[in-house]
């Protein structure tokens, strides 16, 4: 099977995996209106798919873990995300994405969920090298897809000097660094100098491994420059899509009309109500704040919004705004 990583642009852009937000009608959205190089879906447990196997056996109608993995023909390559602490569970879900056409899969260490961590995954994995790469191992063993890791650059310090060769001498096709430690989370900037140290551990260790920086990049002009600075293969942006399904055609969301924008949000919930029958509403109002922002009348166009219940009532509120406004 021939790896997508060969055959990527330098630098390349890829969707970061995102719980709750990176799903198949957000990507919908996204591919679109300017289609990253790589799509990522939102984690999965391994442990989960393996526990509801029986109900996977009927697809998605039943099993929600099924459904998180669904994706369409125009959100390739993609690549499933999994956490698991156990060789034994992410071999089962290796297979599985195999069988259901993902084109990679991406294994998880680098969540610094409290929930994730008790089960020893996600960031916990920087913690326990010799299990992160029993993990790797076992995914790399179970199918003929291209094996990769996302993480960050340290637990409660940085620590590329010992985490990073661990990871490189399990020859992956890529690692993704979340600039940034377990103890930091998001509250500091991303530390774009480590960028250059992991460039030059991967030069020493094991050139063949792509390299994927994250954290904090804006727009593709900054990304470019970032990979520029330091030598990494391609940027994964995340935070930055939020409002923005139009990040990764370099397009300016300045520029962006509201009206362009208040559609793509009826389409995101549409998509998001038929594609998840039994999600919760509410899941998308985290992107109320990121489409209806920073003009007069936002605040309380968004307190409407935020009493819907169903995309129904969304495009009712949304519709008599535009009638009614000077838009």
């Amino acid at each position: 099977m021939q790896s997508f990583w060969k055959n990527l642009p330098q630098p390349f852009f890829a969707m970061a995996p995102m719980a709750d937000v990176t799903d198949v009608a957000f990507r919908a959205l996204v591919a679109a209106r300017g289609a990253p190089d790589i799509f990522w879906t939102e984690f999965v447990s391994a442990d989960g798919l393996y526990h509801t196997r029986e109900i996977q056996k009927i697809r998605d109608k039943e099993n929600p873990l099924m459904r998180d993995l669904l994706f369409k023909d125009n959100q390739r390559p993609i690549v499933a995300q999994v956490f698991s602490s156990s060789p034994e569970m992410v071999a089962y879900a290796t297979k599985l994405f195999a069988q259901l056409g993902f084109d990679g899969i991406d294994l998880n260490m680098g969540c610094p969920d409290k929930s994730i961590e008790k089960q020893g995954c996600g960031s916990a994995m920087i913690q326990t090298p010799k299990v992160a790469h029993a993990i790797i191992r076992a995914a790399q063993e179970a199918s003929d897809l291209p094996v990769s890791v996302k993480t960050r650059v340290g637990y409660g310090a940085e620590s590329l000097d010992t985490w990073l060769p661990v990871l490189l001498e399990t020859s992956l096709a890529a690692i993704t660094l979340h600039l940034r430690t377990r103890k930091e989370m998001s509250l500091v900037p991303a530390d774009w100098k480590l960028m250059q140290k992991a460039v030059k551990l991967r030069n020493q260790i094991n050139p063949k491994v792509l390299l994927i920086g994250n954290g904090d990049i804006a727009n593709l002009e900054e990304g470019k420059n970032l990979v520029a600075e330091s030598g990494c293969d391609g940027v994964m942006i995340g935070r930055a899509m939020f409002g923005n399904p139009w990040i990764f055609s370099g397009r300016n969301i300045e520029d962006v009309p509201l009206s362009e924008k208040i559609t793509a949000l009826i389409e995101l919930a549409e998509d998001f109500e038929t594609l998840y029958p039994t999600k919760h509403f509410m899941l998308l109002k985290k992107h109320f704040k990121a489409f209806i922002t920073s003009f007069d009348g936002a605040a309380e166009l968004r307190a409407k919004l935020m009493k819907t219940e169903s995309a129904t009532e969304l495009r009712t509120v949304l519709d008599t705004y535009l009638r009614h406004s000077k838009i």
